[in-house]
């Protein structure tokens, strides 16, 4: 309830003296309240302020009388033994001794009734004290009737409370069973478990209720219903009790403390007095008693234990609020861990998923054998989709925005602060659009997202998606209440009057991802990068076998370059001398097996030139330069010129040819190829070839090539040669680029050793690029390539 700064008045008091009683009626802003020093307490009780040392009162509240018998002016400057006897001032100076009063105010005695007059009449009294900033204050609260007996009650009560607790099967489970025992501990009519919600708003989480109230479970309360100082507040102190929310107050006298020149700091004081706004916070809800006790997990505040009673006082004796308190603490110590087992289970089911999912990646070689089969890596989380970025383009499961707002998206995150912490890289939202405009086109089925890089470099990121779901959260009064109206005290802050219910209707919010979610996230990325690392490191070996084994197919080359080829040549010589100085007719036998001889000894020496090169292929360094392909297309023209002449033959270049950064002799070999076989592999009475380049078609490259690009060409310049020749049927497409490997007859269409096309692919692969085809049996044959990015570039 905080109005704008230009609304909030200068404060009426000076020097600190405030007094909630004479102030509080005047306040503008609830974030500005000191509620830890309100200068009043609540008048069923009395509050002394002593200085350690001497035990003297410093300070008194202006109702002393009516229940000590000393008026504040009366017991100002005199010792506590005045009023407690030598023996309690002795028994107060033993418990500060000791130091467990320490902001810990304990029950130390009860003391006879002193009241107005010295009236044998009045009420014996609680004496409780504690110590802070350096003053000790004792507090002196009515002694109730058969208080003895509730304490002993309320021991069996706690006892039984904190065995069934110990049952709890889950986080609601558990409290519901917290607010069942704590409303048979204290008797009031209401009990909730409070719940804060990250945004500060609140939510009754659990309830137990007397017959004849309205639910409550469910409800959302806005965050400025507790305001920020009395949440600081209760993360110091974990009970705060309003016996009666209609009761007086007794202003402290005098308000400013004389021993630290400061107004009194009140956290601990069980009569601290309530806030004017809080106690007429109540009264619009029709709550005359109220007890509150926090919620904790470590040092911030959780939630809330509210109990709300509607017919009148309710003093609790000391011993229900203490058992109480104790509660309130079993149940902050507890309930985290009642939760973390909850989400055990579910951890546990994920890990088994995401060792999985490794070994999937490990055993089918690579990370996108995770987004086919089962189980996927959308199971490695709760989520409704998933979009894996790996190798240059996205693998998704499930609905997902499509591949340009994934784009789009990444880019985004890639900028964001989140991914830049190493130890920590995810980016995690409920309501995507809030923070990322753009995401509201595709709410539907991504309204929160837990992001992730798979890798430092951030080449592989991995989005989940959770669809976007509507919800209607019921308040109780209109969230967007204005305060600023005027109430019973005039024009000033003032609470919410209207408690009834109110829907609100939310879009745009998936189901918030829990801490679990991304705990369980970043675990699997550190288990999809160790696996980076191991396949790293295996490649590493693999490395160092394959420079073995390129030493050993050096030594190989080498041995069919000299020791293979020079007996050849000598068996070669030797059967053309015999066949020259045969007399064996023409026809005969011994001269067909002669010239035989000599056609495999040719046959071989040209087999051991092409394994010679394609061993050299793979490991030749490439003579990178910026290169014309129009040009080198025209030396690969002349270099199969004789082939030309020996049939009718038309060869065209369909467009005017790009430059690119390529090896030029390797690329002009690349076409030379290519020339060969559409020139070799056709018997049509004219053969027709066409050279040219797709520069960005989406599916296809050629006229009426109509073969759809490979993943990772999209973008880049496809270059095609096409002839009308006798096609390759589509059961031989996988064999064609496989060393060696014939689809005809030795000496059919020329003959030749089958390692034209091998190294093609070799070349191509070698450019960064991809070779495939398309091909219709007796129509023809367009072999198509792309080169590297950077290449074509």
């Amino acid at each position: 309830m905080t109005l704008p700064a230009t609304a909030t008045a200068p404060l009426p008091w000076e020097g600190g003296a405030y007094s909630i009683k004479r102030h509080g009626v005047t306040l503008s802003n609830c974030d500005a309240e000191p509620v830890q020093t309100p200068g009043c307490i609540q008048a069923h009780g009395v509050l002394l302020v002593l200085r350690p040392d001497d035990l003297v009162i410093l300070q008194a509240s202006e109702n002393s009388a009516a229940l000590l018998g000393f008026a504040p002016e009366a017991l100002l400057g005199q010792p506590i033994g005045l009023v407690v006897g030598e023996a309690g001032a002795a028994q107060l100076r033993a418990s500060m001794a000791g130091g467990a009063t320490d902001a810990n105010p304990l029950r130390l005695f009860t003391l006879p009734g002193r009241g107005a007059g010295g009236s044998d009449g009045a009420p014996a009294l609680d004496v409780s004290m504690h110590t802070l900033d350096g003053l000790a204050l004792v507090e002196f609260e009515p002694t109730l009737p058969a208080a003895e007996a509730q304490a002993q009650h309320g021991y069996a009560l706690v006892k039984k409370a904190v065995g069934r607790l110990r049952q709890a099967t889950g986080l609601l489970h558990f409290c519901s069973i917290a607010v069942d025992e704590i409303r048979e501990l204290t008797g009031l009519d209401r009990v909730m478990v409070y719940k804060f919600h990250p945004d500060g708003h609140g939510e009754v989480f659990a309830e137990s209720a007397r017959a004849g109230l309205d639910p409550w479970l469910g409800m959302h309360y806005p965050a400025e219903d507790i305001p920020a100082p009395a949440r600081e507040v209760f993360k110091r102190v974990w009970i705060r009790p309003t016996p009666d929310v209609n009761g007086a107050l007794a202003e402290m006298v005098p308000l400013v403390n004389p021993h630290t020149g400061r107004p009194l700091l009140m956290t601990h004081c069980t009569l601290r007095g309530a806030s004017v706004m809080y106690t007429e916070y109540l009264q619009n809800m029709g709550v005359t008693a109220g007890l509150t006790m926090a919620l904790r997990r470590g040092d911030e505040l959780w939630g809330l234990i509210a109990c709300h009673h509607y017919s009148g006082a309710a003093r609790l004796p000391f011993e229900v609020r203490a058992a109480s308190e104790l509660l309130a603490q079993v149940v902050s110590l507890q309930h985290q861990a009642i939760e973390q087992q909850e989400h055990l289970a579910y951890r546990l089911s994920r890990e088994a998923i995401h060792q999985q999912l490794i070994a999937q990646a490990s055993q089918e070689g690579g990370l996108t054998a995770m987004t086919d089969g089962a189980p996927t890596v959308l199971e490695a989380v709760q989520a409704d989709s998933v979009a894996l970025y790996h190798h240059g383009r996205w693998w998704r499961v499930g609905p997902t925005p499509p591949d340009a707002a994934l784009d789009a998206l990444a880019q985004w995150l890639d900028g964001r602060h989140e991914f830049a912490d190493d130890t920590r890289p995810v980016f995690v939202t409920d309501r995507l659009a809030a923070d990322y405009p753009a995401a509201a086109a595709y709410s539907d089925v991504a309204s929160g997202l837990l992001a992730l890089p798979l890798a430092a470099s951030r080449g592989t990121l991995l989005l989940w998606f959770r669809a976007q779901t509507m919800q209607t959260v019921q308040w109780r009064g209109d969230p967007e209440y204005d305060p600023k109206v005027i109430g019973p005290h005039g024009l000033r802050l003032t609470p919410r009057r209207s408690f009834e219910l109110f829907a609100q209707s939310v879009a745009g919010r998936s189901l918030p991802w829990l801490d679990v979610d991304v705990a369980l996230a970043l675990r699997f990325r550190v288990l999809v990068m160790e696996l980076v690392v191991s396949r790293a490191e295996r490649l590493a070996e693999l490395n160092i076998d394959l420079a073995r084994s390129n030493e050993e197919l050096d030594a190989f080359a080498y041995v069919a370059s000299h020791d293979l080829k020079e007996p050849l040549r000598g068996i070669y010589k030797h059967a053309h001398q015999l066949l020259e100085e045969s007399l064996l007719a023409p026809g005969s036998e011994g001269r067909n097996k002669l010239e035989s001889l000599m056609r495999l000894t040719l046959r071989m020496d040209a087999l051991l030139d092409s394994l010679l090169h394609f061993s050299r292929v793979g490991r030749m360094a490439l003579d990178m330069e910026q290169t014309d392909l129009n040009s080198v297309v025209a030396e690969a023209l002349e270099m199969v010129d004789a082939r030309r002449l020996e049939r009718p033959c038309e060869i065209s270049v369909a467009e005017v040819l790009p430059e690119v950064t390529c090896d030029r002799v390797r690329v002009r070999e690349i076409f030379v190829n290519l020339l060969s076989n559409a020139l070799k592999y056709n018997d049509q009475p004219v053969c027709r070839i066409e050279i040219g380049c797709d520069r960005a078609g989406p599916s296809s490259a050629g006229a009426g090539a109509g073969a759809e690009r490979p993943a990772g060409t999209a973008g880049l310049p496809v270059f095609y040669v096409k002839d009308n020749g006798i096609g390759i049927a589509p059961h031989h497409v996988e064999q064609i680029f496989k060393m060696f490997r014939r689809l005809h007859g030795r000496d059919d269409y020329g003959g030749g050793n089958g390692t034209g096309l091998t190294i093609v692919k070799k070349l191509v692969e070698r450019h960064g690029g991809q070779v495939w085809l398309h091909s219709t049996p007796g129509q023809g044959t367009t072999f198509l390539f792309t080169l590297s990015a950077a290449t074509a570039a």
